[in-house]
C-alpha cells in the first residue's frame, strides 16, 4: 500500500462516522447522507495533497462536507424535509425503542433548523471542540457559544412542539 492509501484509510476511519452524521443532520435521509459521505472522501482523496495544514484535517473535511452538502441541498428540487423526516420514521420497524424515537425526534426537530444552525449543532453533537467548530462555522468562539446556546433554546422548543404531537 502506498503512503498516500494508508494516510487516506486513517482519516477516513477517523473522519468518517462524524461525516457521516453531518450529512445526515443537512438530508435527514440515510441512502444521500451515505452519498454525500463517498462524495466528500472522493474530494479528500483528490485534494489530499493540496492540504498545508493551515488547519486541522478534520476542520478542512468538515469544510469539503459542508459545502458538499449545501451543494447537494441547493441542487436538489425534491420535497421538503419535513415529509422526508415523516416518512424516515414511519417507515422504521415498529420495535423502536424509546431511545430510538427520541434520537429520530432530535433529528427531526434539527432537520427544522437553518442550514448554519444545522451544521452547528451537528459538530457539537459530535464533540468537536468549539475552537475548530468556530474555525469551521467562520465566527469568532464568543459569538460561537452564544449561537449554540440560542440553537439548543430553539432546538429543545423545536423537540418538545414534536414530543406533544
Amino acid at each position: 500500500m502506498e503512503k498516500k492509501d494508508l494516510l487516506f484509510k486513517q482519516i477516513f476511519d477517523t473522519n468518517s462516522k462524524k461525516i457521516f452524521h453531518l450529512c445526515y443532520g443537512y438530508t435527514g435521509d440515510e441512502d444521500a447522507a451515505n452519498d454525500l459521505l463517498q462524495e466528500t472522501f472522493l474530494k479528500v482523496w483528490q485534494n489530499l495533497d493540496k492540504f498545508r495544514n493551515k488547519s486541522l484535517i478534520s476542520t478542512w473535511i468538515y469544510r469539503i462536507a459542508v459545502n458538499t452538502c449545501l451543494t447537494y441541498l441547493r441542487s436538489e428540487k425534491r420535497q421538503s424535509k419535513d415529509e422526508l423526516t415523516d416518512n424516515i420514521i414511519e417507515n422504521q420497524p415498529e420495535e423502536f425503542s424509546e431511545k430510538n424515537e427520541q434520537v429520530a425526534l432530535l433529528y427531526k426537530s434539527i432537520s427544522k433548523l437553518e442550514e448554519n444552525d444545522r451544521l452547528i449543532i451537528t459538530m457539537v453533537l459530535d464533540e468537536l471542540p468549539y475552537n475548530e467548530i468556530a474555525d469551521i462555522s467562520g465566527i469568532s468562539e464568543g459569538n460561537l457559544r452564544v449561537k449554540i446556546h440560542r440553537i439548543k433554546l430553539k432546538l429543545t422548543e423545536l423537540y418538545n412542539q414534536h414530543a406533544r404531537i
